[in-house]
């Protein structure tokens, strides 16, 4: 299950979560590309995610990235990113 932020929620008819497969973040990203275009080019640049944006897997922030693994029942959220200054 991914979670959607809300400013992106229009390219997935305003869903908050959507179901997608795949084994790691990279996979994932793609696949809601397929099912949802124009998703990915909000989340990744550079086939990085992007800086403003963090990746939680199952609660946790992952440091990996697009190569972080997800389980088949996973949670991910794509958050904005926090900055302490």
């Amino acid at each position: 299950t991914v979670y959607i932020p809300s400013l992106m929620q229009e390219l997935t008819g305003g869903r908050v979560k959507v179901e997608i497969s795949g084994s790691t973040v990279r996979q994932i990203v793609d696949n809601l590309e397929s099912k949802h275009p124009g998703l990915k080019e909000r989340l990744v640049d550079g086939g990085q995610v992007r800086g403003n944006i963090s990746v939680a897997v199952d609660g946790e922030i992952t440091t990996l990235g697009m190569l972080q693994k997800v389980g088949e029942d996973s949670e991910v959220h794509f958050v904005p990113a926090i900055g302490c200054g």
